[in-house]
């Protein structure tokens, strides 16, 4: 069985991860990096490794080599919800970042397999009761909430893309998640809010029991019925890639709220901080190899020094 951090709950729960699975062409002010196993379902599935156990649910093509499977594997990740299709190769996304990061191109874009896709869940799947529906189309994502009885909670995430030209479908989902995650450029697009604290409240008011903001190197802030939370960002010196950083987050936060059992108010901001310091694993290599090889140690030295960074004593 695959490492993970501690929990205090008996038997964690395990948590259905849905999205892309890919292959990236990245550069950065540091270099170029072809053929890297990316896609947020990739991401979330590595951080949220560390904490449950995953079923992974996405879609590969023929160029889809057994040993990309064997990495996933090697971490403990189920993937019996994980399509082959043969009729193509998988999606594949090449894009460059600019010299502060704050800012990137897509340079290319192949939907390929990835384009006819349809996420339908193995009958073993079906008792998730933690749910990461990955940044793909809204419809997709409301699918999977269609096979799923009982009241999982779920975890939202999305791009601009589907804020331009699905938002009404958009609109529709966030009504039926438990937690929304979004970026501040995202959220202001949503809500029309350029003040990250109305576009929050404003989310919140959307539907979602929850809703986090993320503001990249500033940190993620909390709404929540009971109150509002603002993290600040790991420090981190080593940036070299920070693709898949805002997917490790969201692996990691809901990977860590299953293996404790819990969603309330307290086990969402201590699953933040775990969720920030996986995060700050990511983006010090190119695609998922730092936050494949990191291990729990790691993870847990940073959390530890989050919490003595925020705390008044």
């Amino acid at each position: 069985m695959a490492d993970r951090i501690p929990s205090d709950a008996p038997t964690p729960a395990p948590l259905l991860v849905v999205g892309s699975v890919a292959f990236d062409n990245v550069i950065t002010p540091f270099g170029e990096k072809e053929h890297i196993l990316g896609g947020a379902a990739s991401y979330c599935s590595f951080a949220a490794s560390y904490y449950t156990q995953v079923r992974m649910v996405g879609v590969i093509g023929n160029d889809f080599g057994e040993e990309h499977l064997e990495r996933l594997r090697s971490r403990g990740i189920d993937l019996e919800g994980v399509q082959r299709d043969d009729s193509g190769p998988t999606f594949f996304w090449k894009g460059k970042y600019h010299e502060n990061f704050n800012r990137r191109d897509t340079l290319d874009i192949q939907l390929n397999v990835f384009e006819n896709f349809r996420p339908d869940l193995p009958e073993s799947y079906l008792d998730s009761d933690y749910v990461l529906l990955g940044n793909i189309h809204p419809a997709l994502q409301m699918h999977v909430l269609d096979q799923l009885p009982g009241d999982p909670f779920v975890l939202a995430d999305t791009i601009d893309l589907w804020i331009d030209i699905e938002r009404e479908a958009l609109l529709a989902l966030i009504k039926k998640v438990s937690l929304f995650v979004i970026n501040d450029t995202e959220a202001e697009e949503l809500t029309g809010e350029s003040n990250v604290i109305l576009a929050g409240k404003k989310l919140r008011e959307m539907g979602p029991q929850s809703v986090i903001v993320k503001k990249g190197e500033h940190g993620a802030i909390l709404f929540h019925e009971e109150g509002m939370f603002s993290l600040p960002a790991y420090p981190v010196t080593e940036l070299r890639d920070p693709t898949g950083a805002g997917d490790s987050f969201a692996g990691a936060l809901i990977g860590r709220l299953a293996s404790r059992g819990k969603s309330d108010y307290s086990s969402i901001k201590e699953a933040m901080i775990y969720a920030t310091c996986t995060a700050s694993l990511t983006v010090e290599e190119f695609g998922c190899d730092r936050l494949e090889s990191a291990g729990v140690s790691a993870i847990a030295e940073r959390a530890e020094d989050l919490l003595k960074m925020i705390s008044p004593r």
